[in-house]
């Protein structure tokens, strides 16, 4: 695989013609709509179909879906994936489970038609869809409860097919730090005994003192212990709600990973990678601003339909552009090639045991090819 970015005056001919590729080789991988207009700036796939100089590395790829994931892009997606993490379970404070308001069977059917493992989330998400810790306390505090909620995954495990769990608790309390180590290891006891593992998201940290809700409940090194796998979540730093700037920034992304491995080992660590950009209105106002939730195949679409050329951050190494809509300016970050090769990179850099997608809901063909021409999916 190639990574080219395109200069004034390149057309898909060109390009093809320069590396000996069909041009729909490079409009297939790339995701391009007929005229197959570029922007400058943009990063190109190209599958030039020379083999690999020596063995690819082994990595697990993960990926985050809902049950109303489109059934194509379920399929093209699947070959890629170690695990496909289905989202999500929630339960009640005594222990039941709350399955997905859809029916996830064809997720699970599907999965394993593909040899990928589904794994189920758990979550406490509430009925408005927000993360509640008082549920996570009332639960990781009561033995009982623990007890029904255990007995409830096993089943799913035993009689629906379900090939692991994994927790994703976000915003734990303080308090409630070591109760929720304690109920990780609990979980991952029960499940390792039907053999299968258990995994733990992990809000990305750098430090054990760092501050705010989102972290001081999460101890690195005891989630470590008591999980089998640990997802970083090193994403969000562009936010809905936050001001214009990378989504995964590799500089932020890495100081993650090393604080990570001061606590896990490497090969119990996935790297979170988005799936996703965002689209900003300028200027950004604290409180009112709102960001647009974008993919990465229409962020490019959006450039080029605005004829607005794309730049490339080489700190953070995230693509981002700029262009006028109605009389206001956007701001734009997505991922690329180019930026996920960058991110793959870390995954080899620090010997991780791979990387875990939020989430695979849109279809962007140019990172799978990306992957399996970097890694052998294990």
């Amino acid at each position: 695989m190639e990574i080219y970015t395109v200069r004034p005056n390149d057309t898909v001919d060109s390009i093809a013609a320069q590396y000996g590729v069909p041009p729909q080789s490079i409009i297939y991988s790339n995701q391009l709509a007929y005229p197959y207009p570029l922007a400058i700036g943009q990063a190109l796939l190209v599958d030039t179909g020379a083999p690999p100089q020596s063995p690819l590395p082994a990595a697990y790829a993960g990926g985050y879906a809902y049950p109303f994931i489109q059934p194509e892009i379920l399929e093209e997606t699947l070959p890629y994936l170690s695990g496909l993490f289905i989202f999500s379970y929630g339960f009640t404070p005594e222990g039941a489970l709350v399955p997905p308001n859809l029916d996830d069977t064809f997720l699970l059917t599907q999965a394993k038609s593909y040899g990928t493992a589904p794994i189920l989330t758990l979550t406490p998400l509430d009925s408005s869809g927000h993360f509640n810790n008082r549920l996570i306390s009332q639960l990781i505090h009561d033995d009982a409860a623990i007890q029904q909620l255990i007995d409830n995954l096993s089943y799913q495990l035993t009689e629906r097919g379900f090939e692991g769990v994994d927790i994703d608790f976000e915003y734990i309390l303080p308090e409630d730090r070591l109760p929720f180590a304690d109920f990780v290891r609990q979980v991952r006891t029960a499940i390792n005994a039907l053999g299968y593992p258990v995994s733990v998201a992990l809000a990305p940290k750098t430090s054990d003192t760092q501050t705010g809700l989102l972290y001081e409940g999460k101890d690195y090194a005891l989630l470590g212990e008591a999980a089998d796998y640990v997802l970083l979540m090193t994403y969000e730093w562009g936010y809905t709600y936050g001001p214009p700037m990378a989504v995964a920034p590799l500089n932020k992304v890495r100081q993650v990973v090393e604080y990570a491995l001061t606590k896990i080992p490497a090969g119990k660590i996935h790297l979170g990678i988005p799936n996703y950009g965002y689209d900003w209105t300028l200027p950004f106002v604290q409180g009112a601003s709102k960001a647009t939730t974008i993919g990465n195949v229409e962020a490019v679409q959006i450039a080029v339909s605005h004829d607005a050329a794309i730049q490339f951050d080489e700190t953070a190494q995230s693509p981002y552009f700029n262009y006028s809509l109605e009389g206001s300016v956007h701001e734009v970050w997505f991922e690329d090639v180019r930026s996920l090769s960058a991110k793959f990179g870390l995954v080899k850099e620090y010997g991780l045991r791979g990387m875990g997608y939020w989430q695979i809901m849109r279809l962007f063909r140019a990172n799978w090819l990306l992957l399996a021409g970097t890694f052998s999916i294990t």
